[in-house]
């Protein structure tokens, strides 16, 4: 029976109630609104780019920020959205060819 629970054992625990809760930070996890940890990841995120606007606007240069996700994009552009940035990658679509190009123009 590797992985599995007999007949009566099933019946024992039959008044238990088990809900599962998803924990990632990639709030990659189909049919839930938010994971576990995204909320907390995003908010760290922001409080980074907080503090580096701050370095990058007295010395006057672009910083470029990669945050967590693997192969979702939820993070980067929430935050994106979240601290008016001019440009994001996101896995979900990604650059054209010519990207840098016109970052630089």
């Amino acid at each position: 029976r590797p992985g599995g629970i007999t007949a009566e054992e099933a019946q024992r625990s039959s008044h238990l109630n088990i809900v599962g809760m998803v924990g990632s930070i990639d709030n990659d996890f189909c049919g839930t609104d938010m994971t576990i940890g995204t909320d907390s990841a995003l908010h760290r995120i922001m409080e980074i780019v907080d503090a580096i606007t701050t370095t990058a606007q007295s010395h006057q240069r672009t910083f470029v920020l990669e945050v967590m996700g693997r192969h979702c994009g939820y993070l980067a552009l929430i935050t994106a959205l979240a601290c008016g940035a001019d440009w994001v990658f996101i896995p979900e679509s990604p650059p054209e060819d010519d990207w840098e190009e016109h970052l630089c123009r």
